[in-house]
């Protein structure tokens, strides 16, 4: 006799509404994984630029006018290193072996090219997500 909804009806379409959300939200953390997986492949595979010595020839003689003697070079997610950043997190003079893809081979250019000519190079982890490490900066430095 009486139109109203009933209580059962109700939490059917509360039940269809939490049940989308949890659907979008799922969705939402595949494509998540899915970009963060491309990109470690496209870091991983990533190799040094044919212009390499312009772009730094003109990225230091920058640095160098406005007064600096580094240059940040590259970052990186800590998790692209074979050991998750820790040995550039706890500084130990080893932390070039834990390097991987295309911080590997940017490193490998230092050590063949730059390195004799009196540049250095260091790593350091330059931000924490959750009280781990969660990217790394490499520094040119002259």
């Amino acid at each position: 006799m009486s139109g109203f909804v009933r209580p059962a009806e109700l939490d059917e379409i509360s039940s269809e509404i939490e049940g989308a959300k949890l659907d979008e939200e799922e969705q939402f953390k595949r494509k998540k994984e899915q970009a963060k997986r491309e990109l470690h492949e496209a870091f991983m595979a990533r190799d040094v630029h044919p212009d390499v010595v312009e772009r730094v020839n003109n990225a230091v003689r920058i640095a160098a006018r406005l007064g600096n003697h580094q240059l940040e070079v590259l970052t990186f997610a800590c998790s692209y290193c074979n050991d998750g950043g820790r040995r550039i997190n706890n500084l130990l003079p080893d932390w070039p072996t834990s390097l991987e893809g295309f911080a590997k081979r940017a490193y490998e250019l230092y050590e063949r090219e730059l390195k004799p000519l009196g540049f250095k190079v260091t790593a350091q982890v330059v931000s924490y997500e959750g009280g781990v490490p969660g990217n790394i900066a490499m520094y040119l430095k002259w």
